[in-house]
């Protein structure tokens, strides 16, 4: 698990996705151009929640989110997304 130094405010998290498919469950090589952007992801870390709603995930959790969940940022040349914890759809 990656160590960053971001701490996400009230109910927002920071994802680190997990790698797109290599290779579809036949073998067949995907090329980069048609993989799919990958919707699941480990917590790397959480906000304190709001007022009313205390967090349900936590550092280290596998979570699914939408596909279009989110916003992409990269600190020290890694891949991030952070998004609402109402965005994630399920701990896995």
């Amino acid at each position: 698990m990656s160590k960053v130094n971001i701490k996400p405010l009230a109910d927002r998290v920071l994802v680190e996705p997990a790698e797109a498919e290599e290779k579809t469950a036949s073998g067949i090589i995907i090329p980069d151009t048609a993989k799919e952007k990958p919707q699941k992801g480990k917590v790397v870390a959480v906000g304190n929640g709001k007022k009313d709603e205390p967090m349900t995930v936590k550092v280290g959790d596998a979570v699914l989110y939408g596909k279009y969940s989110g916003t992409e940022i990269t600190v020290e040349g890694n891949d991030y997304l952070i998004m609402r914890e109402s965005d994630i759809l399920a701990i896995l």
